[in-house]
C-alpha cells in the first residue's frame, strides 16, 4: 500500500496512493524501472505509467474530482489508455437512444465502457488480460451483443526499440502494447443495415504550455488532410502542416478536435512536451482500404465514412467550466462487419521517453522523419 504524503503531486507514487483508495485491486506491471497501472474496476483502463517507478513523473491524466461521484453523461475518470466503442454519433450511434436529438442533454456513454467493472482473466508481472460482455442498443434500434477483451503487456527497453526501429540512447522509457478485441456474440451479422461498432482507444495526457501533438499523414492522398471542425474550427494559430506532419498545439487551453481519414493516416502519432522533456509516441493499426465510421453528432454525413486517427485538446466550455486540462491521442478500428462468433482486433501501443532534448530529437528524426525544432517552432 502507498502512504499518504509520501510522494509529491504529479508523481507516479502520488497517483498510486490516490487510485488505491478507489481500487484496492489495482494491477501494476513492471519492467526494470518502468511501471504501468491498470484497473479492472475502472473499465480496463491503463490509468498511468512511469519511466522510473514511484518517484517518476505520472504520464497519464487522472481526473481526481470525478471519483466518488456519478455523472449521467460520462464518468470521466481519465486514464492514459482507455477502451471505448464507436460510433459516438450518426445513424448507428451507441451514445444516443433511438429518436433522441443528438444534443449533450441526451448523450450518454454506455455503462460497460463508462462505469462498470471488467473481469481479469489472466495476470502476470508483465501482462494482464481483461474482458467484459455487453449489450448495447444503437440509434437504429438494433441490439449489439459484444464480448470485449483487452490484453495489456509492458515492454522491455529492447522491445520498445525494436517496435520503434531506433536505438534509444541516453533516455528513460516506459511502453506497453494493448490488443483490443470485440466478438459478435449475438445471433445476427453486423452489416451496413444493422450498424456495426468499432474499437476506439483514447489516450489522455497532462498538457503543458509547450506541448505539441504531431501526426504524420500521406501527402499524396485524395481529399482533405484532416477534419478540423468537430467542436468548431480550430484556429489557424493552433494547427499547421509541415512536409507531411500535422502539428496541433496541446496546452489544454482551447477546446478542439481533429481527425485524419484512413486514406491519409499513417500508423503512428506523437507529442512532445518541451518543458518536461517528454516524448510520447503511439503506434496503432490502420487499414487504408477499410470502412471507418462517422462519429459526428448529426445524421447528415455518410455513417460509413470517418476518421482513423484523432487528436483532442481540452479547453474551457462556453460557460467557463472545464473538465481538464488534458489532451488526447486516439485511434479507431474499422467497422466490425462480422458474423456471430467472429472477432475484430485493434492493436495500440504507447511509449513515453524522457531525457535530453538532443536525444529525444534524434528519436523523432528516426521515427517520424522530422526535427524537434520544426515541432517546437512551427506553431
Amino acid at each position: 500500500m502507498y502512504k499518504e504524503d509520501t510522494f509529491i503531486e504529479g508523481s507516479f507514487g502520488y497517483d498510486m496512493d490516490f487510485l488505491e483508495k478507489w481500487d484496492s485491486n489495482l494491477i501494476i506491471l513492471k519492467s526494470e524501472n518502468a511501471t504501468v497501472a491498470i484497473s479492472g474496476k475502472y473499465q480496463a483502463k491503463v490509468f498511468t505509467s512511469s519511466v522510473s517507478g514511484d518517484e517518476g513523473r505520472s504520464m497519464g491524466w487522472i481526473n481526481y474530482d470525478a471519483f466518488g461521484k456519478t455523472n449521467p453523461h460520462m464518468n470521466a475518470y481519465g486514464g492514459e489508455s482507455r477502451f471505448w466503442l464507436g460510433p459516438e454519433g450518426n445513424a448507428f450511434s451507441l451514445f444516443f437512444k433511438p429518436g433522441d436529438e443528438m444534443t449533450f442533454e441526451n448523450w450518454k456513454t454506455p455503462p460497460p465502457i463508462d462505469s462498470e467493472g471488467w473481469n481479469v482473466t489472466e495476470e502476470s508481472e508483465t501482462s494482464v488480460a481483461l474482458e467484459r460482455t455487453m449489450e448495447i442498443e444503437n440509434y437504429a434500434g438494433h441490439t449489439l451483443n459484444i464480448r470485449a477483451q483487452r490484453e495489456i503487456k509492458i515492454l522491455t527497453a529492447q522491445q520498445m526499440e525494436e517496435l520503434l526501429g531506433v536505438q534509444a540512447k541516453g533516455v528513460k522509457s516506459v511502453g506497453y502494447k494493448t490488443k483490443n478485441t470485440i466478438t459478435n456474440i449475438g445471433d445476427y451479422e453486423w452489416t451496413k443495415e444493422t450498424g456495426a461498432p468499432c474499437i476506439w482507444i483514447l489516450d489522455m495526457f497532462p498538457p503543458s504550455e509547450e506541448t505539441t501533438i504531431f501526426i504524420p499523414y500521406k501527402e499524396d492522398g485524395a481529399g482533405p488532410v484532416a477534419t478540423t471542425d468537430y467542436f468548431g474550427e480550430i484556429s489557424a494559430d493552433r494547427i499547421g502542416y509541415d512536409k507531411g506532419i500535422l502539428l496541433f498545439k496541446a496546452d489544454g487551453k482551447s477546446r478542439g478536435k481533429l481527425g485524419i481519414p484512413p486514406n491519409r493516416a499513417t500508423p503512428m502519432a506523437g507529442s512532445y512536451d518541451a518543458i518536461n522533456n517528454v516524448l510520447t509516441i503511439t503506434l496503432f493499426d490502420v487499414d487504408s482500404d477499410a470502412t471507418y465510421l462517422n462519429q459526428e453528432w448529426n445524421m447528415e454525413g455518410d455513417p460509413f465514412w470517418g476518421d482513423a486517427v484523432n487528436a483532442y485538446n481540452d479547453g474551457p466550455l462556453e460557460d467557463g467550466s472545464q473538465m481538464g486540462p488534458f489532451y488526447e491521442l486516439e485511434s479507431v478500428s474499422p467497422a466490425a462487419f462480422i458474423k456471430p462468433n467472429e472477432s475484430l482486433s485493434h492493436d495500440h501501443a504507447v511509449f513515453h521517453l524522457t531525457g535530453k532534448r538532443e536525444n529525444l530529437g534524434q528519436i523523432i528524426e528516426e521515427v517520424f522523419g522530422t526535427t524537434i525544432d520544426r515541432i517546437t517552432n512551427f506553431l
